[in-house]
């Protein structure tokens, strides 16, 4: 973690070293913070257990001996490799832990400066202390007096506080996993794509082997059913490649979303972060609802549907196309018919 640098791009050591030493899960003072190993990015240890529970939810032991495991760092998504021991093999940092206790101490003997909490812009000597329900908007006891909300409803500003940022911080716990759920898909549609392409060459290959044992006159028809492969290799991967982009654009909006959130969450001061939090919030939820995308059918690689069969005899072999059991019956029962006459 890079201290020195954030301090020097604030013009508050200590509101720039408290930013250093937030958790991006819980977005709270670290708890018996431990190394990811090799990102070298810092997690509370229980919020560390819940994100590798969350990606390893079959993780359990089995007799005396317990399965390792592995999960993605939230800051910079690196996979970590976790051994038996899981989160309680990890390093704890113990450097993080001593700047934290230095850093409570400090915060715990600095007295609170006239300007670090809102004023009323109507009154300018009273603090924004209270909670409009009505109109949605911090205020401060004089206004709900005299003021312009001497008829609204109010509510203690820590609790609004308190109660929209668990609300924000669930919407972002939604989000996350989202994204895993989003990073899934992609992969599960990565592998459909490389099995398409795979399938596609074993068809084109026994197709080109049952054609190249009938010679020439093979060779016109061989070229078209090869054609039609081809059409549908480029049909199918590229459908999937077009839906592989969709998601990695929705992941992005995404991700980027859940930035503005996290940093959002690191306002300490209730009415700043008040003023922008409920919008935040519907614009999270309704991110969350919106834009499901659609997938692909189980079997959609398959290329069985390109298979034929080159029992025929050489004159029928100019009517060949995929799938031709009508044909081959209409042609047989023919044959059987001048064999009868």
């Amino acid at each position: 973690m890079d201290f020195q640098a954030g301090i020097l791009q604030d013009g508050s050591p200590m509101e720039s070293l408290e930013k250093q030493l937030i958790c991006p899960i819980c977005l709270e003072m670290f708890s018996k913070p431990v190394v990811i190993l090799p990102c070298q990015h810092n997690l509370c240890r229980k919020c560390a257990n819940d994100v590798f529970q969350a990606a390893n939810p079959y993780w359990q032991s089995r007799g005396s001996v317990i399965s390792g495991g592995r999960f993605r760092c939230p800051s910079c998504r690196h996979e970590v490799l976790l051994d038996r021991h899981g989160v309680y093999g990890l390093q704890r940092n113990l450097l993080v832990e001593n700047i934290i206790d230095i850093y409570k101490q400090e915060c715990s003997s600095r007295p609170l400066k006239k300007g670090e909490h809102p004023m009323c812009k109507e009154h300018e000597d009273e603090r924004i202390n209270i909670y409009c329900v009505t109109c949605e908007v911090p205020t401060c006891s004089m206004c709900k007096v005299f003021g312009a909300h001497k008829d609204c409803e109010v509510a203690p500003l820590q609790t609004v506080f308190q109660g929209q940022k668990t609300e924000l911080n669930n919407c972002i716990s939604m989000l996350v996993a989202g994204n895993d759920r989003i990073q899934t898909i992609i992969s599960q549609l990565e592998d459909s794509c490389r099995s398409t392409e795979e399938n596609s060459e074993v068809a084109k290959r026994e197709l080109c082997a049952r054609f190249d044992a009938l010679a020439a006159v093979l060779e016109e028809k061989k070229s078209e059913l090869l054609e039609r492969i081809t059409h549908e290799q480029g049909d199918k991967t590229s459908f999937v490649q077009g839906l592989i982009r969709r998601y990695k654009e929705q992941l992005e909006k995404s991700s980027r979303l859940v930035e503005t959130a996290i940093q959002a969450m690191e306002e300490t001061g209730g009415a700043a972060f008040l003023m922008n939090a409920k919008q935040l919030i519907k614009t999270i939820v309704e991110a969350s609802k919106g834009g499901r995308l659609e997938k692909i059918e189980h079997g959609y690689e398959n290329m069985d549907a390109f298979s034929v069969s080159l029992e025929h005899l050489a004159e029928a072999v100019r009517a060949l196309d995929f799938n031709p059991a009508e044909e081959d019956e209409e042609y047989f029962d023919g044959e059987e018919e001048e064999a009868e006459e």
